[in-house]
């Protein structure tokens, strides 16, 4: 487990193209064979560290979400712990989100690509079926278009992730998650005004 730790965060700061199996081997502390052998390739010791990812970090990012008791307080969680999770605060990792920062697919990988977008899609999944409850509950008008919500929540925090690598501090990502707020409170609030027009 921990050569495969070693492996993923690896791939993390460098991607999976600039990454070379001597890269690998030294930082997993194996030879090439023992290396083959446990993975098969270096494709597959990728999507193996995709899968490590997600169990190991998404929880940095999700928790809160989950156990928040509106769509508002889910959405500010998850952008301000982003903030925290993606400049490396919470414990010695790269800085940003190595899915979203992944562009494998591009470079010559596509069922690497795939895995990757399938990846990324479940954070989009998971917006929706709250924001579905939201409206279900009333906290969103009935005409809000989930989709479309979602997927600002979503680039909202791939941009945050972006800007983690490039330096920016953890406050920085926090002022973004509140501005982000205080758009949804101004967007909710005219959405329901029209409603109540109607």
């Amino acid at each position: 487990m921990a050569a495969l730790d070693q492996a993923t965060r690896l791939f993390w700061l460098k991607g999976f193209e600039a990454t070379s199996m001597a890269d690998l081997t030294k930082a997993m502390g194996i030879g090439s064979p023992s290396l083959y052998a446990a993975f098969g390739s270096k494709e597959s010791l990728y999507a193996e560290a995709v899968r490590y990812y997600g169990e190991t970090y998404e929880g940095h990012f999700w928790n809160k979400f989950y156990s928040a008791a509106t769509a508002r307080e889910a959405v500010e969680s998850l952008l301000t712990e982003s903030a925290t999770a993606l400049t490396g605060c919470l414990n010695d990792t790269p800085r940003g989100c190595m899915m979203a920062l992944s562009s494998v697919g591009s470079e010559g990988h596509p069922e690497l690509g795939e895995l990757l977008r399938s990846t990324r899609a479940i954070g989009l999944e998971r917006l929706i079926e709250r924001f579905e409850l939201a409206v279900d509950e009333g906290e969103l008008p009935t005409g809000t278009n989930i989709h479309s919500l979602a997927r600002f929540v979503q680039t909202i925090q791939s941009g945050m992730s972006i800007l983690a690598r490039d330096g920016a501090t953890q406050a920085e990502l926090e002022s973004v998650a509140q501005v982000t707020m205080m758009g949804w409170d101004a967007k909710v609030k005219s959405a329901f005004g029209e409603e109540q027009s109607t």
